[in-house]
């Protein structure tokens, strides 16, 4: 609209055509010129006041490097990175059904991924092994492990010192800073897992059944009423809330209550099935759902009894010191723990994303019940307490 009312005055001022066409000529030369340096300039402009306005970030940035951190300050420079990367290797806990869906919607998200590779490691003398494959310097051409929480301690010292925790408390990363190691920093868990209370629907109605952890303790499930696995996990998840000594006095108590000491999920679930057994106390949610859902005779159920024990530290990641994709990696974890990640681990995995994503089938059941998390600030205690809480059991043995 400017250059066509120029025009309109050239020509009422007197000026022939052909002065009108040189003098449009020579504006829009000026627009070109002006506007190549308008354009970089408004850019660098936009980049100072973002620099400007993130005097935290900056400060994140220079205090992680002064302990030995990796601090990347923009997404776009993690993504810039990645590009030339190319590709990702990944050694996964996850089931391995997860793998095709979660590759196929990160390399859409970044198609210049072109070459992902993502394999599975389960059970704990595979992890061992490759932990010592790890210290012996044999483990090329991995960018993430898979690590285990009972050797935790011994991966440390084999990983980078990324700052992802800093890097997601300041929106550079976005994964939920309470999946991040508080204080190694670069140890990310996107899978939780709760425990439940497991029953046949035939013998018991839900209304009978415990809606508190105390509640056992009353006559009624005195005698043999209730399963209980060998090796005390759930008690233990209870610690966090109740405390050592409380969970103590609790677990001589429910030893006394003479529950069935069993071990093996799939056995207990098959034998509340078939009737032989009626509840399972601080059974696993997804392997609970799972059994249901091949139960044909719709018998059985499961209650969310409080507090609830509950695990975030499942399937946790950190990359390698020896990775070659170390930005890949970054974006990788930051997939498996945004919406998208967690949607699909929640179809395949299933029902084991983090109970800290809204919208997660865990945040969903356990919404408005209290939790009793083991989390990163508390899990060097947890294998402790379990051994010693299956001490105070008793040294129950399994039927």
């Amino acid at each position: 609209m400017k250059m066509m009312k120029i025009i309109y005055l050239i020509h009422a001022t007197g000026y022939d055509k052909n002065q009108a066409n040189q003098w449009t000529m020579s504006l829009a030369v000026l627009k070109r010129i002006v506007g190549s340096f308008v354009l970089p300039l408004s850019l660098a402009f936009a980049a100072s006041v973002t620099i400007a306005a993130s005097p935290d970030l900056l400060k994140a940035k220079k205090e992680a490097e002064a302990v030995g951190y990796t601090f990347i300050a923009s997404h776009d420079e993690i993504v810039a990175m990645a590009k030339k990367e190319g590709k990702l290797r990944v050694n996964s806990g996850l089931e391995p059904q997860n793998f095709k869906a979660l590759v196929d919607a990160f390399k859409q998200k970044y198609p210049f991924l072109t070459d992902v590779k993502v394999e599975g490691l389960t059970g704990t003398e595979a992890n061992q092994r490759f932990l010592l494959e790890i210290k012996a310097g044999q483990a090329k051409g991995w960018d993430i492990a898979n690590i285990r929480v009972e050797f935790a301690n011994e991966y440390l010292p084999h990983l980078t010192k990324h700052d992802m925790l800093g890097m997601a408390k300041h929106g550079v990363l976005k994964i939920h800073p309470s999946m991040i190691h508080p204080t190694e920093r670069n140890v990310v868990g996107v899978l939780s897992v709760i425990r439940v209370l497991a029953y046949n629907r035939m013998i018991f109605s839900e209304d009978k059944l415990p809606d508190k952890w105390e509640d056992f303790l009353k006559p009624e499930f005195k005698g043999k009423k209730f399963v209980m696995d060998i090796r005390p996990v759930p008690l233990a998840a209870l610690v966090p809330v109740w405390g050592l000594e409380r969970t103590l006095d609790f677990t001589r108590k429910l030893a006394a209550q003479q529950p069935v000491w069993g071990r093996g999920a799939p056995r207990i679930a098959a034998s509340l099935v078939s009737g032989e057994h009626s509840i399972f106390a601080g059974a696993n949610f997804a392997s609970t759902q799972r059994a249901i859902e091949k139960d044909r005779t719709g018998s059985l159920g499961y209650k969310i009894v409080e507090p609830v024990p509950t695990e975030t530290l499942t399937h946790s990641m950190g990359i390698l010191k020896t990775a070659d994709q170390p930005h890949a990696a970054l974006l990788w974890i930051e997939f498996l723990a945004s919406a998208e990640g967690q949607e699909i681990i929640d179809k395949y995995e299933p029902l084991a994303a983090s109970v800290l994503t809204p919208g997660s089938a865990l945040a969903q059941v356990t919404r408005g019940k209290q939790l009793s998390i083991v989390n990163w600030s508390n899990w060097t205690d947890f294998q402790e307490n379990v051994e010693k809480l299956f001490a105070t059991a008793g040294f129950p043995k399994g039927e």
